[in-house]
């Protein structure tokens, strides 16, 4: 966080001092009770209804406390504790996040979609940091209450910020970009997820379309073109640049896409055409990469520096991860995260990679879908029976459903429905060899499929350090 002086913040939210010296440099901020506090120079936003500790307090001292509490409970403050008394807690925090936000003239670029945000954001990451000082979210962390300390990283000598915008409710999206006041949006692409937040499809979407009032009105929003759902936001009401990627269709837009040995090789056609490459596997890994290249344009920088900067950018751990088995087996480990979109992504992987090979699937339940949990895992099921499959196995009460539609749509492979992951390595390990292919989809929350995943590979320790590590 840049310092601020206390009398600077006083004049900012109107507070009045009723406790301590005013004499106090600001270099943190919480919103007491949602984050921990670990400094001195700390600035707390302390709501009615919460009880201070002021023990706690004191021992962080020299600490300020922005409150709506009564004077008098106020009174009891002890010494090393400034106290300002606002008219309401909840402006004088949106008053302070406004002026510090203001305070830094740079791209600030906000990431949503159902997949490829912590791809995208990483990877636009990855091109700039070479060359400058950038703040970003960190990991796939990137629920609102993140949004305070992620804002407070930008300093006068960061250039750029990068953050992921999560989505659990409707409300969620916009929320960050009152605090982050992005001036690029990047939609990756929306699919189907958290419809027990947004209530169904098209409350996902306008959930996802938030980020159109939510950028700054002479911003930049950055679409999928490819993508159905993108489509249906309310695009008239943004009146602010559009550029667009994709592969049938986009301002920056990739063709000639060949799976290689070690990753995606392509042509970007932009200003010029360039021949591109990255690391990882899919055609879903070629609109992030698009996306951050489409970023890189819109802030004015080198198209071709970004794209030989992403030939070097390293895949995510859990991400459709290629892993040596036992018996020469492959393991492809895609815990991260699991949804209808991003499990046909892994199957078009896994289809692209195999040819010849047994493939087994192992996947697990598909969470956050609300009262429509049936319709998509059917709909997995039914993508399942177009596939080259030796064996399924669901697990979990949720996945049966897509073991019992694949069945019934004509999968021609052994299909088991587990409830739980006990003796499923055994299972699966007497059947690997050099000739088989295992896809292991499902939450990286799931103790389940990170100790399968392990026990599947020749020892212990072949993940990747992850990046919230």
């Amino acid at each position: 966080m840049q310092p601020v002086h206390c009398k600077t913040i006083r004049q900012i939210v109107k507070g009045v001092l009723i406790r301590g010296s005013e004499d106090v440099v600001i270099k943190h901020a919480i919103d007491y009770k949602r984050h921990e506090l670990t400094k001195s120079h700390t600035l707390l936003f302390v709501r009615r209804s919460e009880v201070i500790d002021w023990q706690e307090l004191q021992a962080k001292a020299p600490v300020v406390i922005l409150t709506d509490k009564p004077e008098q409970e106020l009174m009891q403050a002890p010494t090393g504790v400034s106290v300002y008394k606002v008219r309401s807690t909840l402006q004088a925090y949106w008053q302070f996040v406004t002026f510090y936000r203001e305070q830094f003239s740079i791209p600030v670029v906000a990431v949503t979609g159902t997949c490829g945000k912590t791809t995208t954001k990483e990877m636009l990451k990855y091109v700039l940091e070479k060359d400058q000082l950038v703040q970003a979210s960190f990991s796939s962390k990137n629920e609102p209450r993140q949004s305070l300390p992620y804002l407070l990283g930008i300093t006068n000598d960061t250039k750029a910020a990068i953050f992921e915008l999560g989505l659990g409710n409707s409300g969620n999206i916009l929320h960050q970009c009152m605090v982050y006041k992005p001036t690029i949006g990047i939609v990756t692409n929306i699919g189907v997820h958290h419809l027990d937040g947004c209530g169904d499809e098209a409350g996902y979407i306008k959930a996802k379309a938030e980020i159109l009032e939510g950028l700054a009105p002479d911003g930049t929003l950055i679409l999928n073109a490819d993508d159905a759902r993108t489509k249906k936001m309310p695009l008239s009401v943004f009146k602010g640049r559009v550029v667009t990627f994709g592969i049938q269709s986009g301002m920056i837009r990739a063709s000639d896409i060949q799976y290689t040995k070690r990753g995606m090789q392509f042509k970007v056609h932009a200003d010029r055409t360039y021949n591109a490459f990255i690391q990882s596997f899919g055609e879903h890994e070629v609109y992030n990469a698009l996306a951050t290249l489409a970023a890189i344009q819109v802030m004015g920088l080198s198209l071709q520096k970004a794209i030989l900067r992403l030939r070097t950018f390293k895949p995510l751990a859990h991400h459709l991860q290629f892993v040596k088995g036992i018996n020469g087996s492959t393991i492809i480990d895609d815990t991260w995260t699991t949804n209808p979109t991003s499990i046909e992504a892994a199957l078009n992987v896994v289809q692209a990679t195999s040819t010849g090979k047994k493939v087994i699937v192992v996947l697990g339940d598909i969470n956050r879908l609300g009262r429509f949990e049936r319709k998509y895992h059917q709909e997995v099921g039914t993508l399942l029976a177009s596939q080259h499959v030796s064996m399924l196995i669901t697990v979990g009460k949720k996945a049966q459903e897509i073991a019992r539609q694949a069945v019934m749509d004509g999968l021609q492979a052994e299909v088991l429905k587990q409830q739980t992951y006990d003796e499923l390595a055994a299972l699966i390990r007497p059947k690997l060899d050099a000739n088989t292919v295992v896809l292991i989809k499902g939450p990286m929350s799931s103790r389940g499929m990170k100790e399968l995943v392990t026990a599947l590979t020749h020892k212990k320790g072949l993940f990747r350090k992850e990046i919230s590590e």
